[in-house]
């Protein structure tokens, strides 16, 4: 699996995120510097847990649609003519 990679916009957003976490519930000022370090590290540490969790579902939803789908191409079938 590739690095997930976050344009600056969305890293500055997670960062800022994780800060305000530290400071609400820990209690504890960290810097931005810290909390993109952080945010590398859950990346690296949980990340592909997350990853993995989305391609099931992913393949989940993916095959109810091909049910779905299997289901309207078997109501298309026609009755075989019966013989007299």
């Amino acid at each position: 699996m590739d690095k997930i990679e976050f344009s600056k916009t969305e890293r500055a957003a997670l960062a800022d995120a994780i800060r305000r976490y530290f400071t609400d519930e820990l209690d504890q000022d960290i810097g931005g510097l810290q909390a993109e370090l952080f945010l590398d590290f859950i990346g690296e540490a949980i990340g592909p847990v997350f990853y993995n969790r989305g391609l099931l579902d992913a393949e989940a939803a993916m095959m109810k649609k091909m049910d779905d789908l299997s289901d309207a191409v078997r109501m298309l079938e026609r009755p075989l003519p019966v013989k007299r």
